[in-house]
């Protein structure tokens, strides 16, 4: 799944095209790197996102096959920080 997808998805950004837009601004981080809006989101890869300063790390548990519920969310990514 890509990274933008992913991100909406799990409703941790409210729309695809926003992810996409933090992605290429570089507020969006792949494993420590700055990877485009369409690269490969992993089981085990760490996500960084900068929101109004604040940074926000998750670990990438399951890829979800479709659409996600807001109740399910949360089992799709552990937070760290």
């Amino acid at each position: 799944m890509r990274l933008d997808d992913y991100l909406s998805t799990v409703r941790l950004i409210k729309r695809r095209t926003v992810a996409k837009d933090m992605i290429d601004g570089g507020l969006v981080k792949l494993n420590g790197k700055s990877v485009k809006p369409a690269h490969p989101v992993n089981i085990g890869d760490f996500v960084r996102l900068t929101i109004g300063g604040t940074k926000i790390d998750i670990e990438v548990l399951e890829i979800p096959l479709r659409s996600v519920r807001k109740e399910e969310c949360e089992k799709f990514y552990k937070r760290l920080t």
